[in-house]
């Protein structure tokens, strides 16, 4: 019944499936960066005057295909078929078919409203932020189930919720999930998802054109408001008192406000006492960085997103090297990526090793001597244990003396901190890798046989490091 909805004259005949799979073998072999386990979901209706129509059933994904991948899917189209055609995503099987004389409107695509420049660089929900894709550990569980309560319950869960920490922690991700999650449940929902920057040049901008009225109409009629990175409204005066009389607005109405921030509320300069005020009066939720087990955990499902394979050692040795936040690690994935194509070669440990190679003046180690993976390295090969266990939460003998020993070998030879040291493994504090060093110092004077396996790793590490 389907089928026959999209008969046409004009339309040209291509197997859907041999269409969809050759498509998306192209852009894993072109933009393999691009490229998403739910490809797979978009269905060729054919083509039709020179136009490839795809249907793409998810809104969220829908616009965002149209917005970033249509040159990428043109590409792949033409190179796949030999043949000039453009690519047009519909949300539906039997939108109108494209004429022989019409042609795709990029401003469509793009999604910006006819004659309104002032809003024409409203920020993209990507497909990738959702709740599904969130991984959730000690240093984002309260953001992230208030995140949650809130798309479930806008304007009466937490309101405002504002969430605060460093660069690329995930910040965006909860704020763009809680977007998607409501407009799932509610598609006709008014959202204005935007950033902060938009905001205050948006603003800028209608005061020069006197169209206020309209901005505020925008901003104070919406159901939910979103705005990244708040804290740029610092020294905005007058943009400080615009947002003020917005968040009262939506505030007073019940309808919901969600905030994020490199810093909490009191911690932002020169911000008004009132919007301080404001953005206390709800649920204030810290994201901190990473542990061990969430990192590797993050690169699994990064992995999966893209449909990459991956040996269960390699997320464990690239979540030990990188420890700072997520876009840190989703480069290090990247860079493993490339490095395994561009040599044909299957990812693998020591591929990734490879293709991680400690930069010159990284600054934790001492020059000449061993960066904290190379003893981690040494460590995991004498006592024949996984990598996986040593940066766990075991406490098994057979796993706690080692991973003890790693702590005191980098205490004695890298320049890492107490906290830094912990942050390699697993994301345990100082006082944990203080007990270690002293656990190893006091055995070593006890222990003989302790005594001689340290030194045998150490004159390793040594022999390695001069050989450097």
């Amino acid at each position: 019944m389907k089928k026959s909805n999209r008969a046409s004259s004009n339309h040209d005949f291509i197997p859907e499936t041999t269409l969809r799979t050759d498509l998306i073998t192209y852009l894993r072999h072109n933009y393999p960066s691009t490229c998403r386990h739910w490809f797979d979901d978009i269905e060729p209706l054919g083509v039709v005057n020179g136009v490839l129509r795809l249907l793409v059933q998810e809104p969220v994904q829908l616009r965002y295909l149209q917005r970033v991948c249509t040159e990428q899917f043109t590409e792949a189209a033409q190179a796949i078929t030999g043949r000039l055609l453009s690519v047009r995503f519909v949300g539906d099987a039997l939108e109108s078919v494209p004429s022989a004389t019409d042609s795709v409107d990029s401003d469509s695509l793009s999604g910006e409203e006819d004659g309104n420049p002032l809003f024409s660089d409203e920020m993209l929900l990507s497909p990738d932020y959702s709740f599904d894709n969130f991984v959730v550990g000690p240093g984002n569980r309260l953001a992230h189930a208030a995140a949650v309560a809130v798309a479930d319950n806008p304007g009466r869960a937490y309101n405002p919720i504002f969430i605060h920490g460093g660069v690329g922690l995930g910040k965006t991700h909860l704020l763009q999930a809680i977007c998607q999650a409501i407009l799932k449940r509610q598609p006709s929902a008014k959202i204005c998802y935007t950033s902060c920057s938009n905001f205050i040049d948006w603003y800028i901008a209608g005061v020069k054109a006197g169209r206020m009225t309209e901005f505020r109409s925008r901003f104070r009629s919406t159901d939910l408001l979103v705005i990244d990175d708040i804290h740029f409204l610092a020294k905005r005066e007058q943009s400080q008192e615009e947002f003020f009389h917005t968040f009262n607005a939506l505030y007073q109405s019940g309808r919901q406000i969600v905030l994020s921030s490199d810093a909490p509320p009191n911690d932002i300069p020169d911000l008004e006492e009132r919007l301080v005020s404001r953005f206390n009066c709800g649920l204030v939720a810290r994201v901190d960085r990473p542990c061990f087990e969430t990192r590797v955990s993050i690169l699994q499902s990064k992995a999966a997103l893209q449909k990459l394979e991956l040996p269960v050692e390699v997320p464990a040795y690239v979540a030990a090297k990188v420890d700072s936040n997520v876009r840190e690690l989703e480069g290090a994935l990247t860079r493993v990526r490339g490095f395994a194509m561009a040599s044909g070669q299957p990812i693998t440990l020591q591929l990734a090793k490879n293709a991680l190679t400690d930069e010159p003046g990284s600054g934790g180690e001492a020059s000449g001597h061993p960066s904290i993976q190379t003893i981690i390295e040494a460590v995991t090969h004498y006592y024949d244990i996984k990598l996986t266990d040593l940066l766990s939460k075991r406490r098994h003998k057979s796993i706690a003396l080692p991973r003890q020993v790693c702590m005191w070998l980098a205490r004695r030879h890298t320049r890492f901190s107490l906290e830094e040291i912990g942050g390699y493994f697993g994301g345990r504090d100082h006082t944990t890798v203080m007990h270690a060093v002293r656990q190893i110092t006091s055995k070593r004077e006890q222990d003989p046989a302790l005594a001689s396996d340290v030194e045998r790793i150490e004159r390793t590490l040594l022999e390695e490091s001069e050989a450097e």
